[in-house]
């Protein structure tokens, strides 16, 4: 997405979200039900003022047309289920203020709902990767999902960067510090250094605490005009970008075994939004696994990478502590290492809360967030600002 054109056009005026679990007994609908309940109660609004519904996910979700139906919505207009899992977190927000900006919808309901742990779960699917028939040479080397091919990555990068499990072990600390103030969180014991290196390894240099976690859960949101009198006081969606670099879509043949697609948007967002790395009072980053954090603050300009391991720290990245080692606040909800992983729309949801002045561990004056979804080579990253 290129320019302004969507600027301000559209705001977030609704948040919701299930109880976070590792099982939770319930269908995928009855989740999504529940989570845009809440979104619209958090409106002020019913299912008849809903005129779009916008959802992702990897064929472990409800539709949105079955969503429609169980919510008894009257009418259904632009409607769409995008395949997808965390590149579409923040670029969602662009499809739907996109529908507003153009007259295509009113109000669009947006959600993600998913039994990410007693139903289908994302380390049995496999790496999907051209094809399929490429995988024949890189299984028998250990690489059997997600966290084996980014662990590669993440080594690439901690050597490039200069950094090592103390700046993880930082990353996931400061985390953890942020979760036991979230009633949602599903990880919400401390864990200091010394805990962290007693935690075992996955896939080196990633241990247990370093991944995501497994989640059964749904979260939903509200977008609609900003000039509705709906969205007074409302966050607004200033720009949002998606995209990434096709060379580096396989780690075993990337010209750069430590990118990600952050150094490519990057650019792109601070251009279509009108804004500086400066502007970012708070980032909501895409936290599939710890390293995800320096490398995003690095691309995204928020930390100088010589700064890198002194600011991590030294607390640079924790609500409390930011503004004194020169950082920026990180997942004040603990993100997806500590919170949940609901596919990265509760780190979007949370960046609402933050500016709306609600938001976990909230981040005093926040007028800013800047909110990532992840994939590896692909991603996606928006901007909103506070009304």
């Amino acid at each position: 997405m290129r320019g302004t054109g969507i600027a301000d056009r559209a705001a977030v005026v609704g948040v919701g979200a299930t109880r976070f679990s590792r099982a939770s007994g319930r269908t995928e609908l009855a989740l999504a039900a529940e989570a845009a309940r809440a979104a619209l109660r958090d409106a002020g609004i019913g299912p008849d003022g809903v005129d779009a519904v916008l959802s992702y996910h990897l064929d472990d979700s409800a539709p949105v047309a079955e969503l429609a139906r169980e919510l008894g919505m009257h009418r259904l207009g632009w409607h769409n289920d995008i395949h997808g899992g965390g590149t579409q977190s923040a670029s969602i927000l662009g499809d739907a203020a996109m529908l507003v900006a153009t007259g295509q919808a009113e109000t669009v309901l947006v959600y993600r709902a998913l039994n990410g742990r007693s139903g289908k779960r994302m380390n049995r699917a496999g790496l999907r990767l051209g094809a399929g028939v490429e995988q024949q040479f890189t299984v028998p080397y250990g690489v059997l999902g997600p966290v084996n091919a980014f662990a590669m990555v993440a080594r690439s990068y901690l050597h490039q960067a200069g950094l090592d499990g103390r700046d993880l072990a930082a990353v996931v600390g400061a985390s953890r510090a942020h979760a036991a103030a979230n009633p949602r969180a599903l990880r919400r014991t401390p864990l200091d250094p010394a805990g962290y290196l007693a935690e075992p390894m996955v896939s080196e240099p990633l241990r247990r605490a370093d991944c995501c976690q497994e989640t059964d859960g749904a979260c939903a949101l509200v977008v609609t005009g900003s000039r509705r009198s709906l969205a007074a006081g409302a966050p607004r969606i200033r720009a949002v970008v998606r995209g990434g670099r096709p060379g580096h879509s396989r780690p075993d043949r990337t010209p750069d075994p430590a990118g990600v697609f952050s150094a490519s948007l990057a650019p792109r967002l601070y251009a279509a939004a009108g804004m500086r790395p400066r502007d970012v009072d708070v980032a909501l980053l895409y936290d599939a696994y710890s390293f995800l954090v320096p490398r995003q603050l690095a691309d995204f300009c928020l930390v100088a990478p010589e700064d890198m391991a002194h600011v991590l720290r030294s607390g640079g990245i924790s609500a409390a502590g930011a503004a004194a080692a020169g950082g920026v606040p990180v997942n004040p909800h603990g993100g997806l290492l500590s919170e949940g992983y609901v596919h990265g729309l509760n780190n979007t949801a949370e960046a609402v809360r933050q500016l709306r002045g609600d938001g976990v561990n909230q981040v005093p004056g926040a007028s800013v967030a800047l909110c990532t979804g992840f994939g590896g080579a692909y991603g996606s990253a928006a901007l909103l600002v506070a009304a």
